[in-house]
């Protein structure tokens, strides 16, 4: 299964925030996308999840547009995890966490519905949390029961903005490991923005780095996250190093740093 993004244009009032965007996902593969504050990954997450429509070009679904789409069949194909929350107060892990079950449920939740909800708590270990008030948890918490919610849903893609920001360093390995083992064991797409470049090389199978409204450059994290690379796309020294668990990006200082 592919999504496919033709000729993106997107943006905010007069403000151009992605230019003429064409590229392809394959299920079965970790894509990360990378790039300066405001350069559009965000922007480019929604337009994919149709939650924007693009100014001008379509994204495809397996050669349908997401737009055309029937929403709860959307909703079945692509799995979408925002940055910012909107939640009822008051509503509890299992019912928010439940909410991901909506395509699928008719009136009454059913055992299927109810057995996805505790798989999928379980996997981001929030299950002895589901009485709990959301508005209640830290940050860290009320991010996992998000990306539990989105796992309830079972689909092809899983579109997630900053999914470890919140996230403190147990989690945000546990998370990533877990995406990784969706991938390969269903078989799943996972697109992400992301800004730790140690997520992107040690995670991702391809990385598409943005700037100035442009793919810049796409291609498996060993190939893109270069020296040169972050240097002219952050406007940072770093080194890139290796041990026996992987590569490392250490960043030194910023190019041409104001005084």
């Amino acid at each position: 299964m592919k999504l496919e993004l033709q000729d993106i244009h997107q943006g905010y009032g007069e403000r151009i925030v992605i230019n003429g965007i064409n590229v392809t996902f394959e299920t079965g593969k970790i894509i990360v996308l990378l790039g300066p504050n405001g350069c559009g990954k965000s922007t480019l997450i929604k337009t994919i999840a149709g939650i924007m429509k693009p100014r001008n070009g379509k994204v495809n679904l397996d050669d349908v547009d997401v737009l055309e789409m029937d929403p709860s069949e959307r909703a079945k194909r692509i799995g979408y995890v925002p940055q910012n929350f909107v939640y009822m107060p008051y509503t509890t892990v299992l019912e928010t966490v439940l909410v991901g079950r909506t395509p699928y449920m008719g009136w009454e939740p059913s055992d299927e519905d109810l057995s996805a909800v505790e798989r999928s708590m379980r996997m981001m270990d929030i299950d002895d949390l589901m009485y709990e008030n959301v508005n209640e948890l830290s940050g860290g918490q009320r991010q996992r029961v998000f990306i539990a919610r989105s796992l309830t849903q079972d689909t092809d893609f899983y579109l997630f903005d900053e999914p470890t920001n919140a996230l403190d360093l147990k989690y945000q390995l546990d998370t990533m490991d877990l995406m990784r083992r969706l991938v390969t064991e269903k078989g799943i797409g996972v697109i992400m923005a992301v800004h730790d470049l140690n997520i992107a090389i040690r995670y991702a199978d391809d990385v598409i780095i943005l700037k100035d409204e442009h793919i810049v450059l796409h291609g498996p994290p060993r190939e893109v996250i270069t020296t040169e690379s972050i240097a002219d796309v952050y406007g940072v020294n770093a080194e890139i190093v290796e041990n026996r668990n992987g590569l490392y990006v250490l960043a030194s200082n910023s190019i041409n740093q104001r005084q």
